[in-house]
């Protein structure tokens, strides 16, 4: 173990290499971090969505409206898409965004069969709040990192989501 303070992962996987010294747990440690890591941001995230009155899937759909760019217009497949989200699933999240007035559903001109999923004034407002308390929020959460750290942390695991892809 390096100078590094030991945490409850090299607890865990001294003990196992006690009980199981023919294994190679490492990977362990790994993705245990990486689980522990991902519960404290994902709890941190939700408390700001919820200070806006967002759950994670409705600021999604608010965030592909408006990085899509002016009109900021998409139909309900190619946000299903985009999100990788089921249909059912975007329609509840849909509805939600509509009665909160961030949204509207027109027909789609190009094939009346459709909607376009549009978004409004209010909720441009809404999602550019969010996004400014978003990214000051995920900024204090990477203050740890230095740029160096962050680009290979980025890099790294870029690298495993494509190997396991």
């Amino acid at each position: 173990m390096s100078e590094e303070a030991a945490d409850f992962v090299d607890v865990m996987l001294d003990q196992w290499r006690r009980e199981r010294p023919d294994l190679d747990l490492s990977p362990m440690g790994v993705f245990a971090r990486l689980a522990r890591l991902t519960r404290m941001v994902e709890d941190a995230v939700e408390e700001v969505f919820r200070l806006h009155g967002l759950r994670q899937g409705e600021f999604d759909v608010l965030a592909a409206l408006r990085r899509s760019g002016a009109p900021y217009t998409m139909i309900p497949s190619e946000l299903s898409a985009v999100l990788m989200t089921s249909r059912a699933g975007m329609t509840s999240r849909l509805d939600r965004l509509e009665a909160a007035g961030l949204v509207e559903r027109n027909l789609d001109p190009a094939d009346r069969r459709s909607f376009q999923i549009v978004l409004t004034d209010k909720g441009r407002e809404v999602i550019d709040a969010t996004l400014t308390d978003h990214a000051a929020n995920l900024a204090g959460l990477a203050e740890g990192l230095t740029p160096e750290d962050a680009a290979t942390l980025n890099r790294i695991v870029r690298g495993l989501l494509g190997a396991l892809s």
